[in-house]
């Protein structure tokens, strides 16, 4: 059967949609084909040297041989990891710049009550990237004790004489110190620093005495001897590390603290580029390479991406709001 012509004004009319669909579609026709066109910026809010940095960027290399691009680390460190926050929430959302932040700032709300910016509502939740728990680790040097309740001891008939370092105010160093000093009633002096790098080194020269760290940021330096390993704070010793007992194993079976680290984009960045993001994400992390250097940094791959990582982001804003309201941590 054969279909009458369209009338001239119907074709013209339907030409013209067909044109103005096109130029809608071409911009991500072309940022889909294209993305990354030039060198992307990971803005990591501490100093070289601590977790995050030991996470971003063997991650951040992987992705950049496999996309054949450049990722650049940026390194803004100061106010708990809340100062490069601020500035990676106030940049351009074109897919060029990403923020690697961690545990800290589900924290920060709790402790920063003037923050300039909202890891909720300033930022899109692109991938959780480790999760390692928290280990004890002291100078061997300045600390004798190699157990936990060795050093429980000591700290019980020595109240106030060692202190610990943390990578700031309000960062998982600090509360999860707080968090041991409520639960084993015992007391030990907080010194923050501006990022757990500035802090490891001391720790190491023998500037302070212990800290709560990431596994992963000690992880080198307690195979290495320059610190001892007391326990983890999970209740399962740690990939890589079976020699190291957990807290629950030392007498303190309700300290349980991780530490993980995750990409966000600031607010505004297109869906089709967070999801490709995550895309190579979950591809770099799956690989062997990356696999190896988790396990061997005390961690596993995860398996947390977009709206599920954001989910988990606002839980633990909840349970840590929770530790400090308990532990009545205050900025130093």
């Amino acid at each position: 059967m054969n279909r009458p012509p369209f009338a001239p004004g119907r074709r013209q009319a339907l030409i013209a949609a067909a044109a103005g669909a096109a130029t809608l579609a071409t911009p991500w026709v072309r940022a889909q084909g294209a993305w990354p066109a030039k060198p992307v910026t990971v803005i990591v809010p501490f100093p070289p040297g601590g977790g995050t940095d030991a996470f971003a960027r063997p991650l951040f290399a992987a992705l950049g041989r496999n996309l054949n691009r450049q990722f650049v680390i940026d390194n803004k460190g100061g106010a708990g990891g809340t100062l490069g926050a601020g500035i990676a929430a106030k940049s351009a959302p074109d897919g060029y710049t990403f923020f690697m932040g961690a545990v800290h700032h589900a924290i920060a709300p709790s402790m920063y009550p003037k923050l300039d910016y909202s890891i909720q509502t300033d930022f899109v939740p692109v991938g959780l990237i480790a999760s390692v728990p928290q280990v004890i680790v002291v100078n061997p040097q300045r600390v004798q004790a190699t157990t936990l309740p060795e050093l429980l001891e000591f700290i019980r008939k020595n109240p106030a004489k060692l202190n610990y370092g943390s990578a700031g105010n309000g960062t998982s160093h600090h509360l999860a110190g707080e968090l041991f000093k409520l639960q084993t009633k015992t007391f030990i002096t907080h010194i923050p620093y501006r990022g757990a790098g500035p802090a490891l080194q001391d720790l190491i020269a023998g500037q302070v005495d212990l800290m709560f760290d990431g596994l992963g940021s000690s992880a080198t330096h307690i195979k290495g001897g320059r610190l001892r390993g007391i326990a983890v704070a999970s209740t399962q010793r740690a990939p890589g590390f079976p020699d190291l007992p957990t807290a629950a194993e030392g007498g303190v079976p309700t300290y349980k603290v991780a530490t993980w680290y995750g990409l966000w984009a600031p607010k505004g960045t297109p869906r089709e580029i967070t999801t490709a993001m995550a895309a190579e994400m979950r591809k770099a992390l799956n690989g062997d390479d990356l696999k190896a250097s988790w396990t061997g940094l005390g961690t596993v791959t995860p398996n947390l991406f977009g709206e599920d990582f954001g989910r988990f982001v606002d839980s633990e804003i909840k349970r840590w709001a929770d530790v400090v309201k308990n532990s009545g941590a205050k900025l130093d």
